[in-house]
């Protein structure tokens, strides 16, 4: 009975999950979400956003986290100067019936002066990773926005300090 289980929400999970090829998504308007900050503020994104360049590290799994940092640390290290939010984006209905497990787990790893900047998106996390694609999901997607919400920076393939010198280019 416990296999039984074990299979039955392992197809839950799979069944929760689709496939979107990777996208070219510079110079289109980054879509209308909703998420909220480990503070508990919602965030509409880009809306919320509008005004000021931003940059949005978009992860798809825990193990984007990886990626994320190395970017992070890659900004800190040239002192790059833009706003930058964390956007772990998680698909499917299993996830966001326990959102507040999850939450809570980003919480204990990330301190606290940092949480207004983790904006999780579930609701739309479907659109977001269509948007951008999810093929090699361990990827950051790295998304510079202008003030209007327009993509005018892309970058899927994991940290490279290439990439990081075309981003403080743009800046």
């Amino acid at each position: 009975m416990r296999y039984l289980m074990i299979i039955a929400g392992l197809l839950l999970l799979s069944a929760c999950s689709t496939s979107y090829p990777n996208q070219a998504i510079t110079g289109q308007t980054f879509p209308s979400v909703s998420g909220q900050n480990l503070e508990g503020q919602s965030m509409a994104l880009p809306d919320d956003l509008k005004g000021e360049t931003v940059l949005l590290l978009i992860g798809y799994k825990q193990d984007s986290q990886f990626d994320i940092d190395r970017w992070l640390i890659g900004l800190d290290m040239t002192e790059t100067q833009v706003s930058v939010f964390e956007v772990p984006t998680i698909q499917g209905l299993f996830p966001r019936m326990f959102s507040t497990f999850i939450d809570s787990g980003m919480r204990a790893g990330i301190p606290k002066p940092l949480w207004k900047g983790v904006v999780t998106v579930y609701k739309d996390g479907e659109k977001v990773q269509a948007f951008t694609g999810n093929e090699k999901p361990n990827n950051a997607r790295v998304v510079l926005l202008d003030g209007q919400g327009k993509v005018i920076y892309f970058y899927d393939q994991g940290f490279s300090v290439d990439a990081l010198n075309q981003l403080r280019a743009l800046l």
